[in-house]
């Protein structure tokens, strides 16, 4: 299918009452006042900026005024389910607490077929050669007349661009989906995907959700994000509605345009701020390592303020193994997946911990917000205080981009979940 609905422009800046519009449009495209039994899977609120929130509770809304009895299922992927406060802090007040269904990636799901090692070792070059469960929560097979996926198109360190089929395979989908298309995504070199739309993984997402979905009623409204620093706000350049792979190839061409920052020189000194509300783990604070590894120069430092970090995986089992094997470089890892079954059977914790190390190639500094000098250090970043780092690099006063503070020259980003910072040198265009 083609895309349904679009509106989209470097420029443009949609506005409440226009993405009112635009959603109207899209779910009377998709059914309008036939649907009956309708089914929401946005992401969770470590995505806000995504604007996914307001677009759930419009749907929501004009859904419940046709008469549709419409769930939402957050796509949890392996994060920790939300409670009321986050709930309310993507979606408002105005829908009921129990629309909301929670995912959980071990238990709720039911396999639907198997992708054959043969086609990783196509994708992967040979690296791989695993045969590859397609898990999915099992809710999408009770009989919805819609099933919508909403969410934002940006870079990622896995699948290349985040979201369209990523969104249902890892948001809603199980462990061996999840934890293989991850190790699949690390061994083939996350700098060689990050904002591409052609990757292995992205492959895998797509063939598992043409091969074994496609009975399934899924449509897709995508958006691009891009913040405006002299508004002081998220301006949606993009919006996307449809079935097929065209809405997404689109949206990754803006996404390209107004998301990823080209340096002409690397970086020696950058500072990262994370949000409290969004990043509490370095399961997902390590955007601020993937989305700025490639600006970075050889023996350069990326120092991280992180006030809300607690704790290092979302899951208790993958924050388990993230203490006991830490962020050490690949070929440490790989030897602890080959002699360690713990670490083998959650191959999606083994490729966040690849991720998560700079090979040595530059300093990584924690300042936490909660968790202390022995943790940090046990999982081999180094550690600062926050309090020292944030009076010495204040977040509310620095600006974006170039910076100098006491004589030493910093690139500062306020938040890492945004876009991409690479060197002219490290990433080639599609």
């Amino acid at each position: 299918m083609t895309a349904v609905i679009k509106q989209a422009g470097e420029k443009l800046d949609i506005q409440p009452p226009e993405l009112e519009r635009l959603v109207l449009q899209a779910l009377e495209a998709f059914g309008g006042v036939k649907l009956r039994r309708v089914l929401l899977l946005p992401p969770d609120h470590t995505r806000l900026n995504s604007m996914a929130g307001p677009i759930t509770a419009i749907a929501y809304r004009l859904l419940s005024g046709w008469g549709a009895k419409t769930d939402i299922m957050p796509a949890l992927g392996t994060h920790a389910p939300m409670g009321e406060a986050e709930l309310r802090l993507m979606f408002g007040d105005s829908i009921p607490l129990d629309c909301f269904l929670p995912h959980d990636w071990r238990k709720d799901v039911v396999s639907r077929g198997v992708i054959p090692g043969d086609k990783l070792r196509e994708w992967s070059d040979g690296r791989v050669d695993y045969d590859v469960n397609i898990e999915v929560n099992k809710r999408l097979f009770t009989g919805y007349d819609l099933i919508l996926s909403i969410g934002q198109v940006v870079p990622h360190e896995v699948v290349g661009m985040a979201n369209y089929t990523k969104n249902v395979l890892v948001g809603v989908g199980g462990a061996e989906t999840i934890n293989k298309s991850h190790f699949l995504g690390a061994v083939c070199n996350m700098e060689k995907a990050l904002g591409h739309a052609d990757t292995p993984v992205r492959r895998l997402f797509n063939y598992g959700a043409s091969t074994f979905l496609s009975g399934l009623p899924i449509q897709y409204i995508l958006t691009v994000m891009e913040r405006d620093h002299a508004a002081g706000r998220m301006k949606m350049r993009g919006f996307y509605a449809g079935g097929g792979d065209e809405s997404f190839q689109e949206a990754c061409q803006l996404c390209r345009r107004v998301n990823i920052t080209l340096l002409d020189e690397p970086l020696k000194k950058v500072v990262v701020w994370l949000d409290p509300d969004e990043f509490r783990s370095t399961w997902l604070g390590n955007k601020a390592i993937y989305r700025t590894r490639m600006a970075i120069a050889d023996a350069g430092e990326l120092i991280v303020l992180a006030p809300g970090l607690k704790e290092f995986g979302e899951d208790k089992e993958i924050d388990r193994l993230i203490r006991r094997y830490g962020y050490k470089g690949t070929p440490n890892t790989l030897d602890c997946v080959r002699e360690y079954a713990e670490l083998r059977n959650n191959l999606s914790a083994a490729a966040h911990l690849i991720h998560g190390s700079s090979e040595g190639r530059f300093s990584i500094t924690y300042c936490p917000g909660h968790l202390t000098r022995t943790e940090i250090e046990s999982v081999g970043y180094r550690y600062d205080d926050f309090e020292a780092m944030t009076a010495r690099y204040r977040p509310d006063t620095l600006r974006e981009g170039v910076n100098t503070v006491g004589g030493e020259t910093l690139f500062f980003i306020s938040n890492p979940a945004l876009g991409l910072w690479a060197g002219c040198d490290k990433f080639k265009g599609e």
